[in-house]
């Protein structure tokens, strides 16, 4: 076991400890699909005139809920445009996005603006959120949904090129919004793939899986996998990064969804490659001028 697999290990058996009543999906484990929860919601964006945080009303099948995206640079429509969407759980939203995009020690050439997902103003709305299965599809599909307001957005600000990307959960939700919408010019999943479910059954994510949800596996994969739906669109468009040593996104199993072509591995595991800044920085902003 390399230093990778440990803190993956370590870090995911700590949580489990930790949080032995906030599983995922201890509740309920049934849910409409990813299609029939982006059907019923209903999402507008707020009036944006300047940078700064906007918070959005989204009305949904499990009831109303509460994203917000922020504005962290605005160069001008001459600029790319990056999207970029938050993991799992973190708190503050835009941690990862400070890291990869600390604007204010480096210059970053594009427009950038960063989303949190519904059930993610705490540690501990988001804790109680998952405790059904039918929250966290909600949840990812309100970000889908929120992703393509700020697509049209930014179209109609006259940016010439969009990418979306994010990290673990952001990269789940970042190819979702590519399997639904395809309306970026290019997506930068990192650390994810298609087969959503695996993670809760087949990795070292699985300690923090509820029994009802390990039991019930067919049901999760029914839900949560889109590989099939993935594999029937362009997927030239979709630029992925995975680490060969994660643990809990399965370099073997998630890589099946992609075109191995277009994909970049680091020699690290779900930890370490989270901490890779400027590797994934340099991942993201890659031919990002191909689609000008």
């Amino acid at each position: 076991m390399n230093i990778h697999n440990f803190l993956d290990n370590f870090t995911l058996s700590l949580s489990a400890l930790l949080l032995p009543k906030s599983k995922f999906f201890r509740q309920s484990i049934e849910s409409p699909t990813f299609s029939e929860h982006l059907q019923g919601i209903s999402l507008s964006l707020p009036e944006i005139k300047q940078e700064g945080q906007y918070e959005v009303k989204a009305e949904t099948l499990i009831g109303v809920l509460n994203p917000a995206f922020r504005i962290a640079q605005w160069k001008g429509k001459e600029y790319p445009t990056i999207i970029y969407h938050h993991g799992s759980g973190e708190n503050p939203y835009d941690t990862s996005f400070n890291s990869i995009f600390p604007v204010k020690k480096i210059g970053i050439p594009a427009n950038l603006i960063v989303i949190r997902a519904p059930f993610n103003r705490s540690a501990k709305e988001y804790m109680t959120s998952i405790k059904k299965l039918s929250n966290f599809v909600a949840m990812l599909s309100v970000s889908m949904k929120l992703i393509e307001q700020l697509i049209s957005f930014c179209r109609d600000k006259g940016t010439s090129c969009v990418v979306v990307s994010g990290i673990s959960l952001g990269g789940w939700v970042a190819n979702l919004h590519h399997t639904f919408f395809n309306s970026a010019d290019n997506y930068k999943p990192l650390m994810a793939g298609a087969g959503f479910a695996e993670v809760f059954l087949n990795s070292v994510y699985k300690k923090l899986t509820a029994p009802l949800a390990e039991e019930n596996p067919d049901q999760l994969r029914m839900i949560l996998n889109f590989d099939d739906n993935f594999a029937k669109v362009d997927n030239s468009n979709v630029f992925p990064l995975l680490g060969r040593y994660d643990q809990i996104i399965k370099f073997e199993r998630q890589k099946q969804c992609y075109n191995e072509h277009s994909l970049t591995v680091l020699e690290k595991g779900h930890i370490t490659g989270a901490l890779a800044y400027k590797q994934l920085r340099e991942h993201i902003l890659e031919n990002i001028v191909v689609c000008n």
